[in-house]
């Protein structure tokens, strides 16, 4: 159908959760992504590693999708694909967002939680760009 539209491309992401003397988690990520032959660095802190990754790229893009200020992540869970495989398992990360009128559902899936979760997220992104 050649309807798929590239938003941006991702250069590349950090994530880093760091434990204070306090004991508190703390977690941030540091996205680059090239949107209309412009590169966006950006950084976010978040709740998690993953509500970080979310605040990092949708800070980049906000400044060229206004659209997506208000998009949220509503729920997220993971599953284990293959539990005898122990740490090296498949996860699927799927991730619920919603905007003023719907909410959607995304799925990712790797042995790498933060791969799978950034591919739910990027999908959960490109579909509130699509629609709107």
């Amino acid at each position: 159908m050649k309807k798929y539209k590239k938003f941006f491309e991702l250069e590349g992401f950090r994530v880093i959760i760091e434990k204070t003397e306090k004991g508190k988690l703390r977690s941030e990520a540091t996205i680059k992504v090239k949107v209309k032959n412009k590169v966006v660095h950006t950084a976010s802190e978040g709740d998690g590693p993953i509500n970080a990754l979310d605040s990092a790229l949708r800070k980049a893009l906000l400044g060229f999708y206004p659209a997506l200020a208000d998009m949220h992540l509503s729920d997220f869970k993971v599953r284990v694909l293959d539990e005898k495989a122990s740490t090296a398992a498949k996860v699927r990360v799927l991730i619920q967002s919603q905007d003023k009128e719907k909410s959607w559902w995304t799925i990712g899936v790797s042995e790498n939680i933060i791969e799978a979760s950034w591919e739910a997220l990027v999908d959960s992104v490109e579909y509130k760009l699509l629609k709107g």
